[in-house]
């Protein structure tokens, strides 16, 4: 049997926080231009693209040493500077930002409940958390945000958006849609509140009942840090179940760590993933042997699952662990590294790009399932899981050593 908990802390050193983000610690307070350039030069030695989207660096390092005179200025400078990567993953975070972004790690924020990114120029919802005023309006995942309290979001970054959509706990948002198969535009009003990110849970999005012989678990999220022993906890007092159903459908990403770790409980051996840095440096990261459970892992996946959701899912396919089933997920293969600045703003930065065990980089791409099973906008209002219930169709299958893939 593994020592589960022993490796959890192991990785937990290794990739602490979402993506793959490492937080640096112990920054000592610092001057507006100081920050500046510790920015600077963070993205000038760990930035993946070491061309830096083509451009001389080295333009920005004294670019505005007469202008910056507050940390007021250095944000504006520091942003402005940023925005030449033209990449949406790194980002600045002012001190309330970075305070916001430690506190969904730790479990809670205040907003809607909503992750987004940009894809292709457009602000998209990647997924609404489960249980959160964004799910319970109707937000979707791929819903496309055309404009927050009025404001169009074209040209907007994902930080300015969180920005404008985060708000005091009872205070409004309002968010206008556009939604794929729907002509006219959709206006969402929704009220701020405190938002407990629950990462675990065996509940059921709908009415349908999960066969005896099943153990359903749906994790929603990667980002706490209990996610992993949560899992292994259902699965530990499970092991009567025949077989097991891991729903990561809208699952946005999180811990790299949590990842690693619930991949390892299903695989004896084997990559799980590989990480490609800006030098070409390729590291590997493997499962130890003995697995938690040996018996059969069907996958749910939808267009909300990313990042996290995709390293796992890769990890079971490739390594013909486990049979997934739904609809193409997102495709973010980018690894994003926090760093603490002076004064308690931060710093997101890609650093890395991952590779699927069988070295497929799937960013911008995602994971095709190995059953595709669409979910129509009736059949989620007629509450018709049929994805879930072709899941548990592929459950039996597996369990009685029938199963085959129906290309």
């Amino acid at each position: 049997m593994k020592n589960f908990m022993k490796k959890s802390a192991i990785f937990l050193g290794l990739f602490l926080l979402t993506f793959g983000w490492v937080l640096q610690s112990n920054v000592q307070a610092a001057t507006p231009i100081e920050m500046y350039d510790n920015v600077w030069r963070l993205i000038n030695s760990k930035y993946v693209d070491q061309t830096n989207n083509e451009q001389n660096w080295n333009k920005w390092r004294h670019k505005y040493d007469n202008v910056i005179k507050t940390d007021e200025d250095a944000y504006v400078a520091i942003d402005t500077m940023v925005a030449s990567l033209n990449d949406p993953y790194t980002k600045f975070l002012n001190p309330k930002e970075f305070q916001e972004e430690t506190s969904s790690i730790k479990g809670s924020l205040k907003g809607i409940g909503i992750q987004i990114g940009v894809k292709e120029g457009k602000l998209m919802v990647i997924a609404p958390i489960e249980d959160t005023p964004a799910e319970k309006a109707g937000l979707l995942a791929d819903d496309e945000i055309l404009s927050i309290d009025g404001k169009s979001t074209k040209g907007i970054t994902v930080d300015k958006a969180a920005d404008q959509i985060r708000g005091e706990e009872g205070t409004k948002v309002t968010l206008q849609i556009k939604r794929k198969g729907v002509e006219e535009p959709i206006t969402y009003t929704i009220t701020r509140a405190e938002i407990e990110i629950k990462s675990v849970t065996q509940k059921v999005p709908t009415d349908l009942k999960i066969p005896e012989d099943i153990c359903y678990i749906r994790l929603s999220s990667f980002i706490s840090r209990n996610a992993s022993k949560e899992v292994a906890d259902i699965i530990n007092s499970n092991q009567n179940k025949k077989s097991y159903i891991l729903d990561l459908r809208s699952n946005p990403g999180g811990l790299l760590s949590n990842a690693i770790y619930i991949s390892d409980m299903f695989l004896d051996g084997g990559s799980i993933v590989s990480t490609v840095d800006r030098d070409g440096y390729k590291e590997t990261q493997k499962a130890s042997t003995g697995v938690l459970t040996t018996k059969p892992l069907v996958v749910l996946l939808n267009k909300g699952s990313a990042s996290a959701s995709e390293i796992f899912s890769g990890a079971m396919k490739d390594n013909k662990r486990a049979v997934l089933v739904g609809t193409q997920s997102f495709g973010k293969g980018l690894v994003q590294e926090i760093n603490k600045l002076p004064n308690s703003a931060g710093i997101n930065i890609t650093i890395q790009k991952y590779l699927t065990p069988n070295g497929t980089d799937i960013h911008k791409k995602g994971i095709t399932p190995d059953i595709i099973v669409e979910l129509t906008d009736d059949q989620i209002k007629n509450k018709d899981d049929v994805q879930l219930k072709k899941a548990i169709e592929v459950a039996h299958e597996l369990q009685s050593g029938n199963y085959v893939v129906r290309k």
